[in-house]
């Protein structure tokens, strides 16, 4: 077992997902002050450390699955570079760092973290193979990360940044499933059973209507006089441009080049898609800031 090894088991790729904690914060105008920026960091390694013990056990659970997928098969569990008893050390670990340090935050983010980590040990073992419900829980995750950003810094949640970050992440999962199925189309091998109840025309459509309803969500919320008088601005709607281009850079990725396996991924390695995230980001804050 090497360190390169561990570090593959946590999967450190993942905790772009975990920036989603940082919204709040950026949301309400205060991401400049220093003390609740600070306990939004702590919230995100604790979170990621969390999230990483979750990973350790579901790569635990489905050892066997990922040694007939073409990537997943590379897994430190299912190659056989980590042992079994190495890995529960290693998920415990990281459990009881995670935990402590989000208790020390607040009690109602240590909750939600709690209650994530039993909707994923629910999803290891059974949901993942109901359809629909399985790319639910996993939208409902991203909800989660608002809600601990929320709570460790005192911030007011707005429900329109709960409601857009449920369908994007639902309009990411299921471009995953895709994914599932196009591998189990070109080699015959079934990477989920939860796939039985998805097919290409199902899922096509389901992401086209996604899609649509994200940019649609997202075009009334910068242009609702609700919003405009928070932020105290009428320009918001500027960057609907980043997010309608993110979105059909997606499909793109999706439907033209048949690689939606791994969103955190594509963000890390698709310049487009940097480009685009960084566009959003500069012209969102120059406006409310």
């Amino acid at each position: 077992m090497s360190f390169k090894d561990i570090l593959k088991l946590m999967r450190p790729h993942q905790y772009i997902k975990n920036l989603f904690i940082f919204l709040p914060l950026f949301f309400a105008m205060k991401i400049t002050e220093t003390d609740l920026l600070f306990n939004d960091v702590v919230a995100f390694i604790a979170f990621s450390l969390t999230a990483s013990a979750v990973y350790v056990l579901n790569d635990y659970h489905d050892r066997d699955e990922d040694r007939r997928h073409p990537i997943k098969k590379d897994r430190p569990l299912a190659s056989g570079a980590i042992g079994t008893t190495q890995a529960f050390v290693i998920m415990a670990l990281l459990a009881l760092v995670g935990f402590t340090l989000m208790s020390f935050l607040s009690l109602e983010a240590f909750g939600i973290l709690c209650l994530y980590v039993v909707l994923n040990i629910a999803y290891s073992f059974y949901l993942k193979h109901v359809a629909i419900l399985d790319i639910t829980i996993i939208a409902i995750g991203f909800v989660l990360r608002l809600f601990i950003g929320a709570f460790v810094t005192d911030v007011v949640l707005s429900m329109w940044i709960v409601v857009m970050t449920f369908l994007l992440a639902l309009f990411l999962a299921l471009a995953k499933r895709r994914d599932d199925v196009l591998i189990f189309m070109e080699t015959g091998k079934r990477m989920r059973k939860v796939i039985d109840g998805y097919n290409l025309q199902f899922l096509d459509t389901a992401m086209s209507i996604m899609a649509s309803v994200v940019i649609v969500a997202y075009t009334i919320y910068t242009t609702s006089s609700e919003e405009a008088a928070y932020f105290h601005t009428q320009y918001l709607y500027l960057t609907a441009l980043f997010v309608i281009m993110g979105i059909m850079r997606y499909l793109q990725v999706t439907f033209v080049f048949k690689n939606s396996g791994s969103p955190t991924k594509i963000v890390l390695k698709d310049t487009f898609m940097q480009l685009t995230l960084l566009g959003w980001i500069i012209t969102f804050a120059w406006i409310i800031y």
